[in-house]
């Protein structure tokens, strides 16, 4: 990781993002259109993004063809983070690492575990801007 902000100011946007539960996810069809959809998240320790979605979603198409992504995270007031990263697929053992995190953040996301098609993906993160406009303000890059 190259930052451009201090070691305290990536534990601040990790914290924020940490408590977060919605982004928009941005993917490119394979037609290279841009969508977008509301997604719920939950965040590792690392900085990870880890998402559930269905086999029939464009995102998951889009994933399939393009696995490179990007996110907004916060909508509600004056600090957002912009999420570059690269997403991947969970099975086996890694799936079994990662269903703890995002069951933590979603309580009934065992319950939709069973649904046909539903499958996890973990994003890791290549790029982040993380933005605070209220006073003082703050932004700042992060790059990995």
């Amino acid at each position: 990781m190259n930052p451009i902000g201090t070691a305290e100011e990536l534990k601040t946007a990790l914290q924020f993002a940490a408590g977060q539960r919605l982004a928009v996810l941005s993917t490119v069809s394979p037609s290279n259109q841009s969508q977008s959809a509301l997604m719920g998240v939950a965040v590792t320790s690392d900085f990870e993004i880890v998402f559930d979605t269905v086999k029939t979603s464009r995102k998951y198409a889009n994933l399939r063809v393009n696995p490179r992504v990007s996110l907004v995270i916060g909508c509600t007031s004056e600090i957002t983070l912009q999420y570059e990263g690269v997403a991947t697929e969970l099975s086996g053992d890694e799936l079994a690492k990662y269903l703890p995190v995002y069951f933590a953040a979603f309580p009934d996301g065992p319950d939709r575990q069973n649904w046909p098609g539903m499958t996890y993906f973990v994003v890791r993160p290549n790029w982040l801007r993380y933005c605070d406009y209220g006073q003082p303000r703050v932004i700042r890059e992060f790059i990995w």
